[in-house]
């Protein structure tokens, strides 16, 4: 069994996902549009003007995979009850995508040393998806 993150930009996908490119280093391995869809949504289920928006998207963020779409191209995303958490294996890059997602976002804790970490933090990015940047050295 494996679980993975569907995220649900509400219009605002792609604009997401250079984001992560940029700040994570995320590449995208699938891409569809909803006019390039082999089924054609039923009718009236896709707001007209919306055909150009992202139906389904596959990126990979290190060893993960996160998924994404426009969802019902609604405006602002909602992403409440939950984070995405990114371990790396130094300070260094810890503080590099910690920077990185905070740009436009807020920070919510700022990256410090911690009683399990040399190097963690919270922040919700600019699309407000709460992240959590943890720092766990090799053994």
């Amino acid at each position: 069994m494996l679980v993975q993150s569907y995220l649900s930009f509400e219009g605002r996908c792609e604009e997401a996902i250079e984001f992560y490119k940029r700040s994570v280093g995320a590449e995208v391995q699938m891409l569809m549009r909803y006019k390039d869809s082999p089924e054609p949504p039923p009718e009236g289920s896709l707001k007209p003007g919306t055909e150009n928006k992202v139906m389904h998207s596959t990126l990979k963020i290190g060893d993960s995979i996160v998924m994404a779409s426009d969802g019902h191209c609604m405006g602002q995303p909602q992403f409440k009850g939950f984070g995405l958490a990114i371990t790396v294996t130094t300070t260094a890059a810890a503080e590099k995508a910690f920077k990185a997602l905070s740009e436009g976002g807020e920070v919510t804790m700022p990256l410090a040393k911690t009683f399990w970490s040399p190097s963690f933090g919270m922040v919700t990015d600019k699309f407000g998806l709460c992240w959590m940047v943890n720092c766990v050295p090799p053994q």
